[in-house]
């Protein structure tokens, strides 16, 4: 079953801000993740195309035993939240590095997907469009 997550207009951004060391090296460039289809105040110059992360988890014995005990009486599963809020901080950082390495400086369209495989893997996925944009005038 593959489940959407619903688009917002939230942006993130990931990674420190570009600056000059006092050896002259460059920090990494910041990227700019929007879930919307455009930036305001600014225009695209470049599109480089899709971008992806991806990672697959599987459930360990303890969080399995511990999730379905807490299913019986109710409440947050806090390891399952753990562990999906680390996969998806995974996941955007791959689709970052494949940004930056396509000389993007932008992912629109941002997204997450998920699906299960297999009973006890889950596929997550963010993806989007790599841009280059600049600010309008």
């Amino acid at each position: 079953m593959i489940q959407h997550t619903r688009p917002t207009t939230a942006r993130v951004h990931v990674g420190p801000a570009p600056t000059m060391t006092s050896d002259n090296e460059h920090r990494r460039p910041q990227v700019l993740i929007s879930t919307m289809n455009d930036v305001p105040g600014h225009r695209v110059t470049s599109v480089l195309g899709e971008v992806f992360g991806l990672t697959v988890r599987s459930r360990n014995l303890g969080s399995q035993l511990g999730a379905g005990f807490k299913s019986i009486v109710g409440g947050e599963l806090k390891g399952m939240t753990k562990n999906l809020q680390a996969s998806r901080e995974e996941v955007v950082q791959r689709m970052v590095e494949e940004a930056e390495g396509r000389g993007a400086n932008c992912v629109l369209a941002m997204r997450f997907d998920t699906s299960e495989m297999g009973g006890n893997w889950t596929e997550l996925c963010a993806y989007g469009t790599a841009v280059v944009i600049e600010p309008l005038g």
